[in-house]
Order: structure tokens, then C-alpha cells, then sequence
């Protein structure tokens, strides 16, 4: 008898220490991750929707913006937003109406730059929404952007397109104008008048950005010793833009912004650069400390 009842009690012991168990893994499971087919790289241009006029006009009406979605579960969303030399993690949540999927997602608040992002994906296929600013005296208080999602994939041989000019139109110089008129119809012995204004001058890059690949060719001092200072520094920042830097300055985010094939996935690069490219990069910036620029006048 008493044997039998010191089974039972064991027994009884084992099955509530395997419910505890049970209920413990339960607990610690982790929660279930849904719609992953979003999660990616979402890119295009973050573009001012408010801006406070009174303050002097420092940030680019325009950047590319790359919105990274990591994880989403029923309770949470996890992500990053890759911008203007800034890589700040997203944390918030997602809701479904409909065909519609919205996201309220949030930067950490401890940088001087961060907001809050508010926006749909529709349809699966666009990305739509705006940023606004923890700072309500910031310079630029609202952004909008919509948004395509796009894969990131090194490769060395693209190049900058060669429909456009590339004008550094961040750093002009002002430049003295003289010119000389003839006054018609007055009886002076000096018939010409001379008048003196001021006007923008701007660098331009030439045709050698779009022949010479920094990232595939290991270049010589033959090849960059004519180069103008722009062409140079556009040359070394192209291998950068290769690896999906995100530029912190406006001078160079001017001439990869609206290039198809650039996406910003990273502030820091340095580790995925090839030996041609470190090399390359080392001769350019010494060639960059003596070259020179022309300046002319253009229209934006």
C-alpha cells in the first residue's frame, strides 16, 4: 500500500514539474514573425515637405533615403533609416486596414536629427509616408517620401550616367563682372558706359569621371595628374558610393543622390574595399592636396 501511494505522489510531482516546464518555454517562446516578404531595403528621395523660412537655408531640399524593415511581429516592428550620413535604428508598430499596411516607427530621440516615421505601404509594392521631427525648431520640421523596394548588391563596374553634368553647385564662388555698354543717342565725347556686377561661378567635373573606373583599374599617376580637383574627388567617392556609403556631406551627395544603381545601406565601408580600391583611393586624395578647379557660370 504504501508503496503504491509513494508511486502516486511521484507520479503526481513529475507531472506538475512538466507543466512548469511547459509553461516556461511557452513564456519564453519567441513571438512569431509575420509578413516577411516586406522586410528589405525601401529607397528613394526624402524630400522637404515644411520647412522654417526664417532660418538661413542649410539642408538639401532632397536626399536618398534608404528605410531597412528587419523583423515585424504582431506587437512590434524593427528596422533602420539610412540618410545623409546618419544610420538610426526604427522601433514601433504596424497595422492592417484593408490591402493597406501602416507603421508608426520611431528614432531612439538622443540625436539631434531624429523623428518619427509615419507611413503606408501599399499594395506591397510602394512606400509612402512622411518624417517629422523630435526638434519642432529644426530648420527642416517635415520630410515625405515614397518609396521602392530595392536589393543592394555590390558592383564594381558601374559607372556615374553620362546624360547629365556634374556641376558643384554646394560651393560657388562669386566672381566680379565688367562689361561695357554704348550709349546711343547722347552727344558725350565717352559714348560707352562701363558697369561692374557680381554672379555665381561654379566647378564642373570632366568627360574623365565617366571613362575611368577607381574601382576595376589600377590607376598611375599618368592617369590622374591632368585631373581637375573635382574630377578627383568624384573619382575617389564613386568607389565609396559602390559599396552603398551614405555621405555625409552635401558636396558629394549632390553628384550620387540621383543615380539609379546608388543605394545607401552603411555610414563606414572601409572593411569591404578591395585592394585596387584602397590603393586607388590613397593616390587619388594625395593628387586632390595639389589639383586645381576652373570655375564658370552655369544654369541650375
Amino acid at each position: 500500500m504504501k508503496n503504491l501511494l509513494y508511486l502516486f505522489l511521484a507520479a503526481l510531482l513529475f507531472s506538475c514539474n512538466s507543466k512548469e516546464k511547459q509553461s516556461q518555454i511557452s513564456d519564453n517562446k519567441m513571438p512569431e514573425e509575420i509578413r516577411t516578404d516586406l522586410y528589405g531595403s525601401w529607397v528613394g528621395d526624402f524630400v522637404v515637405a515644411e520647412r522654417d523660412t526664417t532660418q538661413p537655408e542649410k539642408e538639401r531640399y532632397s536626399n536618398k533615403i534608404n528605410i531597412v524593415i528587419k523583423k515585424i511581429t504582431e506587437t512590434e516592428v524593427t528596422g533602420q533609416s539610412i540618410v545623409a550620413g546618419n544610420n538610426r535604428p526604427l522601433a514601433g508598430t504596424m497595422k492592417r486596414t484593408g490591402n493597406t499596411i501602416s507603421f508608426i516607427l520611431k528614432e531612439p530621440g538622443d540625436d539631434k536629427n531624429d523623428g518619427v516615421f509615419t507611413f503606408e505601404i501599399q499594395n506591397d509594392t510602394l512606400l509612402k509616408g512622411t518624417w517629422t521631427a523630435n526638434n519642432p525648431k529644426k530648420e527642416v520640421r517635415k520630410r515625405k517620401f515614397k518609396l521602392t523596394k530595392k536589393q543592394f548588391k555590390y558592383d564594381p563596374t558601374v559607372m556615374l550616367p553620362d546624360n547629365d553634368m556634374y556641376v558643384d553647385y554646394e560651393n560657388p564662388k562669386e566672381e566680379e563682372v565688367t562689361y561695357e555698354e554704348e550709349n546711343e543717342g547722347e552727344e558725350t565725347k565717352d559714348t560707352t558706359k562701363t558697369e561692374t556686377y557680381f554672379e555665381n561661378v561654379y566647378r564642373m567635373a570632366s568627360e574623365s569621371i565617366l571613362k575611368i573606373n577607381s574601382s576595376t583599374q589600377k590607376l598611375k599617376e599618368s592617369d590622374v595628374k591632368n585631373l581637375k580637383k573635382i574630377d578627383l574627388e568624384i573619382l575617389r567617392n564613386t568607389i565609396f558610393a559602390r559599396h552603398g556609403l551614405s555621405f555625409k556631406t552635401k558636396t558629394v551627395r549632390q553628384f550620387f543622390d540621383d543615380v539609379e544603381w546608388y543605394i545607401p545601406v552603411s555610414t563606414s565601408v572601409d572593411n569591404q574595399l578591395t585592394a585596387v580600391e584602397k590603393e586607388n583611393i590613397v593616390l587619388l586624395k594625395r593628387f586632390e592636396k595639389y589639383a586645381e578647379d576652373n570655375y564658370d557660370s552655369f544654369g541650375r
